[in-house]
């Protein structure tokens, strides 16, 4: 039965102040647009329109919360990449997605999805290395799965595990399809570690889980405008810098 199966949308946040004070724990969903994030997340709930699947890359503005249990969220954030949104909308996801990454205590890990055909690209690359310096861990999705051959399947999972070796951070990896179901018990168990709806050897936790070690592969280059893209001095963790008061 999936941990996930009492998920229901909770609320939609634009402004840091509105997040909401009862989380004791929350994963964020994130990938490049059009990765199939919203599909990843209806499949792990087990609904077909809790997340809202569009045709049209970068609708997710906003940080969207889905409650699973009490105090226990899915956190679904802003697709990265998106060339077309408006220069103010993308300063908006900057504000909003750099502290709340870096800062928010409840937050538990990532599950960061990319499309299997194309992973790792410099994207994914910067918000692995950015997203590394808090020590959460990441687990990666690599989606569609089922658009590759099982011999493409294992070669690209190996190519990502060997890259991701050498990005650092705690990372881990698996195949996903939202179509044909692939790897969603996987996904159960790693990510409902992470939130405490996975017990005992049921729970599968990142961190003890290796790497296969190699030459880290290149990350693609693709030109894309997002708020990755663009690192700007009040979203790096100086020294002196004071985080967001606790909520």
């Amino acid at each position: 039965m999936s941990p996930f199966k009492h998920a229901v949308f909770h609320t939609t946040v634009a402004n840091l102040g509105d997040l909401p004070g009862d989380s004791v724990c929350e994963v964020a969903f994130a990938g490049r647009s059009n990765a199939g994030k919203s599909s990843a997340i209806n499949t792990l709930a087990g609904h077909t329109r809790l997340a809202f699947v569009s045709k049209m890359p970068g609708r997710t503005q906003h940080l969207n919360y889905f409650r699973l249990d009490e105090g226990r969220y899915w956190v679904d954030l802003p697709g990265y990449g998106f060339a077309k949104a408006p220069a103010e909308i993308r300063d908006q996801w900057e504000g909003l997605l750099a502290p709340y990454l870096l800062y928010r205590s409840p937050l538990a890990g990532m599950a960061l999805i990319m499309d299997s055909r194309h992973p790792l690209t410099d994207l994914d690359a910067r918000m692995i290395n950015w997203f590394a310096q808090t020590g959460k861990p990441i687990h990666v999705l690599l989606s569609k799965a089922d658009k590759l051959t099982r011999n493409e399947q294992a070669r690209v999972a190996r190519e990502v595990r060997e890259a991701l070796a050498g990005l650092g951070g705690r990372c881990s990896v698996q195949l996903f399809s939202s179509l044909k179901r692939l790897g969603v018990e996987e996904a159960e168990r790693v990510i409902g570690g992470w939130l405490g709806l996975v017990s005992g050897e049921d729970a599968e936790r990142p961190a003890e889980r290796r790497d296969v070690p190699g030459k880290a592969a290149r990350p693609k280059k693709r030109g894309a405008l997002g708020w990755s893209a663009r690192t700007s001095e009040k979203t790096k963790p100086a020294g002196k810098q004071k985080p967001p008061a606790n909520r």
